[in-house]
């Protein structure tokens, strides 16, 4: 499927009963798109690589990705808004009274892709009054993807293969535990975090494919301390809380929200299933 053949799904921008399952098809295809341009550009020798005023790194593939998308959106859902990590930003003024919005973080691990680990992802999220309602998440170098829509369940496709996952259930007070650490930004605040479990087994990964690990049960818990934004955890959000697993504000112990006034995110601890009535969520 071309974006130029995609059909519009006219959706009311304040429906109640958005059809959530007839956009997952598109969406992938949209998501599939744009890694297969990430990677054409991710087996050259020149990104292209500028820094942005946080001194994150920026590339063409970062660029190229976002085009694809928002045409792909715009095209499928017309009057659906769109915010995006390299579009141009909405003022909350007027995002504030969004019903539906589309979140995207086109490369997601830029980082991770300039260092060519492989671990790079392409994040489109559906919100819904503060809410992820659908989550699509396509990891280009294995060329899987990961979708979730509110109450349908947790899927991955890989060769051509669809199942249904689910996040490992686990004590919090269980020995070696299998605790996800971000590649480029461990701290020493992550650092107090982890020092709460029983003698983990720490892994280094990046980008949103920490929280895909621990939807399909390969890891169980990821504390981050530090910067994100809502475009990092919008779609895997969906994606973990569907296979059984959360995002929790380390403060209020209650799931990320979306669409707030600052778009960065507290700091948060993803896990899987947990069977103690509280999750440890900072260290003793």
């Amino acid at each position: 499927m071309k974006i130029s053949r995609i059909s519009p799904i006219r959706v009311p921008s304040k429906s109640r009963n958005m059809n959530l399952t007839q956009l997952i098809e598109p969406v992938i295809e949209i998501a599939r798109l744009a890694g297969i341009e990430i990677m054409k550009i991710y087996n050259t020798e020149d990104f292209g690589i500028q820094y942005k005023n946080d001194n994150s790194p920026l590339t063409i593939a970062d660029e190229a990705a976002n085009k694809i998308i928002v045409e792909g959106l715009l095209a499928l859902t017309p009057n659906i808004s769109i915010v995006s990590e390299e579009s141009q930003a909405i003022p909350f003024e007027k995002r504030r009274h969004f019903d539906y919005f589309w979140l995207v973080d086109p490369l997601d691990g830029t980082k991770e892709f300039v260092a060519r680990n492989g671990e790079f992802a392409v994040n489109i999220a559906l919100i819904h009054r503060k809410k992820a309602v659908l989550g699509v998440v396509y990891v280009p170098i294995t060329e899987g993807v990961y979708f979730a829509t509110k109450g349908g369940g947790s899927f991955k496709i890989v060769h051509n293969l669809k199942e249904k996952i689910k996040c490992n259930s686990f004590n919090v007070n269980d020995l070696n535990l299998k605790v996800l650490v971000s590649r480029s930004h461990k701290n020493p605040a992550t650092d107090a975090l982890l020092a709460a479990y029983n003698d983990p087994i720490l892994i280094p990964q990046g980008s949103s494919i920490k929280f895909l690990s621990i939807a399909e049960g390969s890891a169980d818990i990821f504390p981050r301390n530090g910067k994100t934004m809502e475009w990092d955890t919008a779609a895997p959000q969906i994606i973990l809380e569907e296979a059984g697993g959360k995002i929790l504000n380390l403060e209020t112990k209650k799931p990320l929200i979306y669409n707030k006034k600052d778009l960065g995110n507290p700091n948060f601890i993803a896990t899987g299933r947990v069977k103690t009535a509280k999750i440890k969520l900072n260290a003793p």
